[in-house]
C-alpha cells in the first residue's frame, strides 16, 4: 500500500478524533421547539451514540479503502466516507448546540472499527461490500429507532437523523449493486451484538 495512502488515512483519523471534520453539505435544519432539560439530555445521549457511529464509519471505510483490490471499489469506499464526514460534522455540531459532549471512548471505538474494516477488506472485495451492506442496513434500523425516541420538539436533531438514514440506505444499495456477497448469519449476529454493546455504552460514556 502506498505510503501516501497511509498518511492520508492517519490524517483523517486525527480529524475524526479531534473534531476537525468539515461537512461538504449544509447541515439539515428545522425549527427547534421548547425542550425540557430531560428531553435535551435524551437528545444529547442519542446524538452521542449517532456520532460514535460516524466515528466508526470513518474507521471502517478508511480501512476498507486501504485494502480494496479494485480501484472502483476503493473509489466507492472513499465516496461513502465523504458522506460520513458530513454526518460526523453534523452530529458533532448538534451535540454542541444541545450542550452535550462526544463519547470519551472515541479513540477506542475508532481503533476497533478500523481493525474490523481491515479484516473485512482483506477477506476480499465481495465480502467487503457485503460487510458494507449489512453495516448500513443495521445502522439504518438503528437510526429509525432513534427517530422514534427523539423528543418531538427536537426537530433539528430529527432532520439530521432523517438525512443520515437516507444516505445510509443509498450506501447499502450502491454496495449491493456493486456485487456484494451475502454475509453468513453468525457474522450478522456478531455484528449486531457488537453494535449493541457500543450503543449502550456510548449512551452514557
Amino acid at each position: 500500500m502506498p505510503l501516501d495512502e497511509w498518511i492520508s488515512t492517519a490524517d483523517q483519523a486525527l480529524r475524526t478524533l479531534t473534531g476537525g471534520a468539515h461537512a461538504g453539505r449544509a447541515q439539515p435544519t428545522a425549527q427547534e421547539g421548547e425542550l425540557t432539560p430531560q428531553e435535551r439530555r435524551l437528545s444529547g445521549a442519542l446524538l452521542r451514540v449517532d456520532h460514535v457511529g460516524e466515528v466508526c464509519a470513518q474507521a471502517l471505510y478508511q480501512a476498507q479503502a486501504l485494502t480494496a483490490r479494485a480501484p472502483h471499489l476503493r473509489a466507492h469506499m472513499q465516496r461513502a466516507a465523504a458522506d460520513e464526514v458530513d454526518h460526523l460534522a453534523w452530529t458533532e455540531r448538534r451535540l454542541q448546540q444541545l450542550g452535550a459532549r462526544t463519547s470519551l471512548l472515541n479513540p477506542l471505538w475508532y481503533a476497533g472499527a478500523f481493525g474490523i474494516g481491515l479484516v473485512a477488506g482483506l477477506a476480499g472485495d465481495r465480502w467487503s461490500l457485503g460487510f458494507v451492506v449489512e453495516t448500513e442496513r443495521q445502522v439504518e434500523q438503528h437510526l429509525a429507532s432513534h427517530l422514534d425516541r427523539l423528543p418531538g420538539a427536537d426537530a433539528p436533531s430529527r432532520a439530521i437523523v432523517e438525512q443520515m438514514k437516507a444516505d445510509e440506505a443509498q450506501h447499502a444499495a450502491a454496495a449491493q449493486a456493486s456485487g456484494a456477497a451475502a454475509l453468513p448469519a453468525p457474522v450478522k449476529l456478531a455484528m449486531r451484538l457488537a453494535a449493541r454493546v457500543m450503543t449502550r455504552t456510548a449512551h452514557y460514556v
